[in-house]
């Protein structure tokens, strides 16, 4: 697996140009921390973004496999019993931190 540090300086694929208005980039340049390139906040917007959509791809497959096994095994949870252990996993996280 490459870390972030050689994923950086082995770049040897470019992105094509991206047309935006005039208030998206002002919006983008806006935001920028000190030292910060609107292309390195470019970058580490693609590499989120391709991070988020892998994360939701894995959700759905494995909201899918719940869904064949449940299917095949003819073994359903409740929906009142798992809102109810949600509402008990919220009390104990709220119960922690005091809210």
């Amino acid at each position: 697996m490459k870390t972030m540090k050689t994923m950086k300086t082995m770049k040897t694929a470019s992105i094509p140009s991206l047309r935006v208005e005039p208030e998206l980039r002002h919006a983008a340049e806006s935001v920028l921390r000190d030292g910060e390139t609107l292309s390195s906040f470019v970058e580490q917007s693609l590499r989120a973004n391709i991070e988020h959509r892998r994360l939701q791809q894995e959700f759905i497959a494995r909201g899918l496999a719940s869904h064949n096994e449940a299917r095949r095994s003819g073994e359903y949870i409740p929906a009142e019993d798992v809102l109810r252990e949600l509402d008990d996993m919220l009390a104990q996280a709220e119960a922690k931190a005091g809210v």
